[in-house]
């Protein structure tokens, strides 16, 4: 028989993300245990949750929607609450610390955790509010629908522009360098210059993205690459220094 701290102790674990293996190892509880604690003691799905209000932290925020624009998604545990899934790139630990920040600045206290998979990590955190936190959540691929911003999220982007530019980037986006060859005195000479890139299937995203380089006086131009028009690129050096000064490669 376990206490009711021991019952809720395996229940948080859960809470956070952890599978049932994992959570069994931990606690040396059954699975089968567990899973009827789980079913029992959780809260129905159809009790509407309470609205969590606006993010703790705006800047949080901006950064974690760009984030969850480009690369997240948001997935209904079975017995109530959601998942709010970030895949990061394997090869930046600074982003992945950077995701796991802007979540527990967003909501304190969250449980946060990774899954490593293949050429990839999940940055993962479970929570009722999610959908409430980002209206965007829905049925289908988001580039197969329409995206756009509550007028509250406006708000927080409008507040903190560079860090949803920053969140965008460093989901669908990357800083490269660019090169090119001119002839000088009869003698052709190779010459270097980095560009930004952000790639995203979605017209509502690429929107959101370019209007907001607009507000922040950042030129850009929409191009293809490998036949895919889904490119907005920005490589006028002014504009790159600004989005070096406030957004920079990821690391």
């Amino acid at each position: 028989m376990y206490d009711v701290g021991t019952r809720k102790r395996a229940l948080a674990l859960l809470a956070q993300g952890r599978s049932l293996n994992s959570v069994s190892k931990e606690t040396g509880i059954s699975r089968h245990a567990i899973r009827s604690w789980q079913i029992r003691l959780e809260p129905s799905p159809r009790i509407a949750p309470t609205d969590p209000g606006p993010p703790a932290d705006e800047a949080a925020y901006a950064y974690l929607l760009g984030l969850y624009l480009g690369d997240g998604c948001i997935s209904a545990h079975p017995h109530g609450g959601y998942y709010l899934r970030i895949a990061c790139a394997a090869a930046w630990p600074g982003l992945l610390q950077q995701c796991r920040e802007a979540i527990a600045g967003v909501c304190p206290g969250i449980g946060v955790y990774s899954v490593r998979k293949q050429g990839c990590v999940v940055v993962t955190s479970y929570s009722r509010h999610w959908p409430r936190l980002f209206p965007q959540h829905g049925p289908g691929r988001k580039h197969e629908r329409r995206i756009v911003l509550e007028p509250w999220q406006q708000a927080v982007v409008d507040a903190r522009p560079w860090e949803f530019v920053r969140g965008l980037i460093h989901s669908d986006g990357c800083r490269i360098t660019n090169w090119t060859t001119r002839v000088v005195a009869g003698e052709r000479k190779r010459y270097e210059y980095p560009r930004y890139f952000f790639t995203n299937k979605s017209d509502d995203i690429r929107a959101l993205y370019t209007g907001t380089l607009d507000g922040l006086g950042v030129e850009w131009t929409a191009c293809a690459r490998d036949g895919d028009p889904f490119n907005i690129s920005v490589a006028r050096r002014a504009s790159v220094a600004l989005m070096d000064l406030h957004v920079g490669p990821k690391h």
